[in-house]
């Protein structure tokens, strides 16, 4: 007879309890607490998390069938519908998503010389990119999408190397994209790989003054002018290397400076990518490699709407969908971790 620990129990090791503590602290969460803490709230919302259940009485449910083992997986709280749902709704979401931050920093240490990350690269390389969850409006009627019909927006910065998440804002559905990428902190002589959804030129030029790097799909009706070209393998599928400036006036004041276009063609799909960055010291096939990389964070994305709960919701506050999306990151964090440690 097994008379260890639950699976659950030793998931939650690799949580620190201090750490978890001094956010609570932080932000005042446990303040006239008495029968269910954070800590209660976050062990019971991360059951839910692996345990995939449909709502609040199901995880009700579900932890009190067996009430003897509570305490073994560290809940001392009385872990009812009404106290989830009113620390989901109360509690700040903050506590969450600073924790989150911490177990993101730790996971970054264990990847920084991750394997399955090809390419012989010395910088960080991270991909930027939003998925988005429908909502019923009426529900939800601070998740602004369209006139009949609501969303939230996950906009995430990922880390290729680990696949692990270092930036995450969530909004309503309403907000573009792009309008993200200017309050991301740059990190000098990093990457940032984007879709061309992201294509601000004059958020592209602040990200250049800040000496960070980007690799972004150019827009077929952009207009420029070449200086000179660089030489090519064209056997890798590369179709031309080019440093180029814009002649269109908009995009000439927005962006002043030079560029580098590369144009890739993808011999699996039969498509042609282009490409601008504002490195010019890597070779061409590199920078086709890195926006190839980018496939990562759409993998994020699908893996956890399938394996995590955030695609429905435990409750309809704007507080409670960002307590479940940042539990549910912590969830994703805590497995990368316990996979490192295999």
């Amino acid at each position: 007879m097994n008379t260890g620990n639950t699976i659950f129990s030793q998931i939650m090791d690799f949580v620190s309890k201090y750490e978890f503590s001094r956010v609570v602290e932080k932000y005042r969460g446990n303040y006239k607490v008495h029968k269910f803490s954070c800590w209660d709230q976050f062990l019971s919302m991360s059951f839910a998390q692996l345990t995939y259940r449909e709502s609040l009485r199901d995880i009700e449910a579900c932890l009190n069938a067996q009430p003897n083992k509570l305490y073994h997986m560290g809940i001392i709280g009385h872990v009812t519908r009404t106290n989830l749902a009113s620390a989901n709704r109360n509690r700040d979401w903050r506590i969450y998503a600073e924790f989150a931050q911490i177990m993101i920093s730790h996971a970054r240490k264990l990847y920084r010389d991750d394997n399955d990350f090809s390419i012989e690269l010395d910088n960080t390389a991270y991909a930027l990119d939003s998925s988005t969850i429908d909502l019923c409006l009426s529900l939800f009627p601070w998740a602004k999408f369209r006139e009949h019909k609501g969303a939230i927006k996950i906009h995430t910065l990922l880390d290729l190397r680990g696949s692990i998440p270092t930036f995450v804002e969530i909004t309503h559905g309403r907000i573009h994209d792009v309008n993200i990428l200017g309050t991301l902190i740059i990190e000098p002589n990093s990457f940032y790989i984007m879709d061309r959804g992201y294509l601000d030129y004059s958020k592209l030029f602040q990200i250049n003054k800040n000496f960070g790097y980007f690799v972004i799909r150019a827009k077929s009706n952009a207009s420029y002018r070449r200086l000179y070209s660089n030489k090519i393998d064209k056997s890798k599928g590369l179709i031309c290397d080019q440093i180029i400036k814009f002649t269109g006036q908009l995009s000439r004041e927005k962006y002043p400076d030079k560029l580098r276009l590369v144009k890739y063609r993808d011999k699996e799909k039969g498509i042609v990518y282009t490409f601008f960055t504002n490195n010019f010291e890597i070779s061409a096939q590199k920078i086709a490699e890195l926006y190839r990389n980018r496939w990562r964070i759409e993998l994020f994305f699908k893996w956890i709407k399938q394996r995590l709960k955030i695609k429905a919701f435990y409750g309809n506050t704007l507080n409670a969908v960002k307590t479940q999306i940042w539990i549910a990151i912590t969830i994703y964090v805590i497995i990368a971790i316990i996979k490192d440690k295999k």
